[in-house]
């Protein structure tokens, strides 16, 4: 695995940008995890960041505090992302990332379906840095 990789894995909070079709980059806070020699996130299916990635598989990742706030020097790694929406990938990725956030996983779904009056559709979304 690559020292990007496993260094990024180790981030609580990385900031994901993606491209609009003007060029503009978007960037959001995100969980992550490992996932052998890539990076896996998991997101609601009908983001705007998955109709970007649909579009422009290109991403940028850096680490950043829950906010999204990217402290000052902080490495910017890019790679690129594909969707994935099959079902069984998508619940295994949502296991690693539980495996990985815990009881703050269970903590932000249960909020999230609240707000949401359900549970949204999701997606994997795995990343190979360049």
């Amino acid at each position: 695995m690559s020292d990007d990789v496993a260094s990024l894995a180790d981030e609580k909070f990385v900031s994901l940008t993606t491209f609009k079709k003007n060029g503009e980059k978007v960037a959001g806070a995100m969980w992550l995890a490992r996932d052998g020699d890539a990076l896996v996130m998991w997101t609601p299916a009908d983001s705007w960041k998955v109709k970007r990635l649909r579009r422009d598989s290109r991403v940028e990742l850096t680490p950043c505090g829950r906010t999204g706030k990217v402290p000052d020097g902080a490495k910017v790694t890019s790679g690129s992302a594909e969707v994935d929406a099959d079902p069984t990938e998508t619940a295994r990725v949502e296991r690693l990332i539980k495996a990985k956030y815990g009881f703050e996983f269970f903590a932000i779904t249960v909020v999230e379906r609240i707000v949401a009056r359900g549970k949204k559709a999701r997606v994997a979304v795995r990343i190979t840095v360049d």
